[in-house]
């Protein structure tokens, strides 16, 4: 078969749903400042979608900050890879100073998360080497193993018994190939919101001879005392061998980096692929991060607000009887039953007479016959939106339980 008729007929799982809900349950188009609110289709809506925890998007200090740095360096600065002549002072000025926040010994910048994350796991390991890692993982971690050339075992999520079974065998073979264990696990789990158990990861360092890779991609900046991380918040980031931050969330620009020890980082430099062979980050992109680590380790009021307002939601919503599954961080889900066609018809629901902009999850990403509404509190909200969230939801929960949202149903606007 010809490869493009094959592409034709097999759209993949989320593709086969595009002729029906492209720009408006995939790649829709939320218009004006990064906020709470914002306009879809040309409609003013209250925004649960968007990653900007700490609600810097859009803060006049870092507005102001991109501009000068725009305005002084262009987005051309510097050119070529860093390796030959993309590097600068600022760079290396970030560099330090995330390492002195996240408490590693060095850092290496990357220019995006997901393709840092998965090209520094194929860096780390070797075909002697064996990866474990949560089954739950997000799709960079999935991606980063499947380059790895030698085994990878999979332990189910968040199950220490089961890590211990992977890590049995790990530990087998390893001791036949001469490698390494390399266990991956995330900070805080994006799509239900669960913490990965770090604590109880670094425990079996006692027990195991492995290092641990940590994708705390969620947890930067909102997590912790200091806003340091999962690990911090736990009380294990120094059994973190490798911990891996992005700053399209917390830091609300583009980019991403790894802190570890002096010599692992050094490696990373020179044998990260999707680095060495890539353009670095444009200047603007590294001073406004700078001011944007600078906000979050010296005015903790960005995270106490984040705090507030996810406090107010998770109580508010399981007061009020809705499943929240296991969610102990900013992630926000809510469990519903139904199907697709369920699914579909709330979405219509809340964006077009409620005016609720949230995202939706169905199978196969969660069980079948499972919704998930997936909110994500910011920094920028109000209790006022928490409030009119909460009854919002309480009436769309009713009109489900009543059949209003079934196959043969079309919800008006």
């Amino acid at each position: 078969m010809d490869i493009f008729e094959r592409l034709q007929n097999n759209r993949g799982p989320l593709g086969q749903y595009s002729q029906v809900g492209q720009g408006y349950f995939f790649f829709p188009k939320l218009e004006g400042e990064i906020s709470n609110r914002m306009t879809f289709r040309g409609k003013d809506m209250l925004v649960w979608s968007v990653n900007n925890y700490l609600g810097l998007a859009n803060h006049p200090e870092v507005r102001e900050t991109d501009a000068n740095a725009a305005a002084e360096y262009g987005l051309s600065l510097p050119m070529g890879a860093r390796i030959m002549s993309g590097n600068s002072s600022y760079h290396e000025q970030l560099e330090s100073e995330l390492s002195a926040f996240v408490g590693k010994e060095d850092t290496v910048l990357l220019n995006y998360g997901y393709q840092g994350c998965a090209s520094a796991i194929d860096a780390l390991l070797d075909r002697n080497d064996v990866a474990v890692y949560d089954s739950e993982s997000h799709a960079c971690i999935i991606d980063g193993v499947r380059m790895h050339h030698g085994k990878r075992f999979v332990f189910k999520h968040n199950d220490i018994d089961s890590l211990k079974v992977q890590l049995e065998r790990a530990t087998r073979m390893v001791e036949k190939t001469n490698g390494g264990i390399l266990v991956i696990t995330e900070g805080v789990f994006g799509m239900a919101g669960d913490q990965g158990l770090i604590k109880e990861i670094v425990e079996l360092k006692k027990q195991y001879n492995f290092r641990l890779f940590v994708d705390d991609a969620h947890g930067i900046g909102t997590m912790g005392a200091t806003g340091a991380g999962t690990g911090e918040a736990q009380g294990v980031q120094d059994g973190i061998d490798v911990y891996f931050g992005t700053f399209a969330k917390s830091f609300a620009t583009i980019g991403a980096f790894i802190s570890s020890e002096e010599n692992v980082i050094e490696y990373l430099r020179y044998n990260t692929r999707s680095q060495v062979f890539a353009k670095s980050l444009p200047m603007p992109l590294v001073v406004g991060a700078l001011k944007r680590l600078e906000m979050i380790r010296d005015q903790p009021e960005h995270r106490n607000n984040l705090w507030k307002v996810v406090d107010a939601l998770q109580s508010g919503l399981r007061a009020n009887g809705f499943n929240l599954g296991r969610t102990n961080s900013p992630v926000t889900p809510v469990f519903l039953e139904g199907g697709p066609y369920e699914a579909a018809n709330i979405i219509l629901d809340l964006r077009e007479n409620y005016k609720i902009f949230c995202s939706m999850v169905i199978y196969p990403v969660v069980p079948k016959d499972t919704i998930m509404l997936r909110l994500i509190p910011t920094g920028a909200h109000t209790i006022e939106d928490v409030e009119y969230t909460i009854e919002t939801f309480k009436v769309v929960k009713q009109k489900l339980a009543d059949g209003k949202y079934a196959k043969d149903k079309i919800v008006p606007a």
